[in-house]
Order: C-alpha cells, then sequence, then structure tokens
C-alpha cells in the first residue's frame, strides 16, 4: 500500500448518516458504519489511521448504497472490503456477505456457513466487531426462532428498519432457516 491518505465520504440513509473509508489505490472498504467520521477513523488498524484521510467522493460505494436503498439490497455485498480479523472471523464475514437481502441467519446458521456449526459464540463476536457495517451485513443474523437480537449501530430499531427495507419481517422466523 502507498502512503497516500484513505478517501472518507458520508452517505444520508434513512437510518442516519453512513461513513465509509476507503483505500484509493483498490478502492477497498476499511472501514464504515452509521457513526461519526472520528469513530470511523478510530475502528481502522493503527498503521491505517497513520496514513490519514481527506474527504472526497467514492462512486462505486455511493452506487452501492443507493441500489440498497432504492431495493438492491445485494449491492451493498458486491463492494470490495477489508477488515483486520483471524481466519475464522474472515471465514464469518465472508459467508454472510452470501446472505441474500430479505433474508437472515442465526448465529447457529452462520457458524454451519463458515464449517463451525457449534461456534455461535465466535459468530456473534465477529458481528460484534465488524467494523464494516453495512457491506458485511451483520444486520440480517438474527438469533434462533427470528427475534431480532442487538445491533451495534444503531440498536434493535435500525436492525428491524434495516431488514424491512430489504424485505425481511423482523421478528418473523419465516426468514430464518432453522
Amino acid at each position: 500500500m502507498t502512503d497516500s491518505p484513505l478517501v472518507a465520504s458520508s452517505f444520508p440513509t434513512p437510518f442516519g448518516v453512513l461513513t465509509a473509508l476507503v483505500t484509493p489505490e483498490d478502492g477497498v472498504v476499511r472501514s464504515s458504519g452509521f457513526r461519526s467520521m472520528r469513530d470511523t477513523v478510530a475502528a481502522l488498524p493503527v498503521r491505517l489511521q497513520a496514513r490519514g484521510w481527506v474527504e472526497g467522493d467514492l462512486p462505486r460505494v455511493s452506487e452501492a448504497v443507493d441500489a440498497w436503498l432504492a431495493g438492491d439490497g445485494d449491492a451493498i455485498t458486491r463492494v470490495p472490503v477489508h477488515q483486520e480479523g483471524g481466519p475464522f472471523f474472515q471465514e464469518l464475514w465472508a459467508q454472510l456477505r452470501t446472505v441474500p437481502s430479505g433474508s437472515s441467519v442465526s448465529y447457529q446458521e452462520l457458524a454451519a456457513m463458515a464449517g463451525r456449526p457449534r461456534a455461535m459464540r465466535a459468530a456473534g463476536t465477529a458481528c460484534a466487531r465488524n467494523n464494516i457495517a453495512p457491506f458485511i451485513p451483520c444486520h440480517r443474523v438474527v438469533k434462533s426462532g427470528g427475534e431480532l437480537g442487538s445491533y451495534g449501530y444503531g440498536g434493535v430499531a435500525m436492525k428491524a428498519a434495516m431488514l424491512a427495507l430489504e424485505g425481511e419481517r423482523p421478528g418473523d422466523a419465516a426468514g430464518v432457516a432453522s
């Protein structure tokens, strides 16, 4: 990677302002979320924080967010992303990006998708440590039986609203395979 600053941008959504930081040389989202830019920067590894950041246009991210809000819920999972984490977390995050818009999985199902069906707590921890929401759509993970559970970027109401935007009926286990 070069030492050029990361590019930062903010996007208004019905859920609040979505912030994103991208490495300019490869267009990869390195940190994002429904939080202040300061907190988005703070979630970066120190080596990336040291590069600094500048406000700029992120056309690929902007197009994906617009498409997501307009009904193409899978658009957010086509944006290239990367965050620090061990091999199992990387596999959990990769599998989470395969959960189609309009559906949800339980923590146990996510763990099974990553090859370790008994690692539900690890799946929950991976969701809690996800610093690239909604591009890694941890809002699509619910408790067994369909109960929403928590969402660190704005609580259960935001999670329910995001699932509703994507066509999932929050609290309805119909979208959850048991």
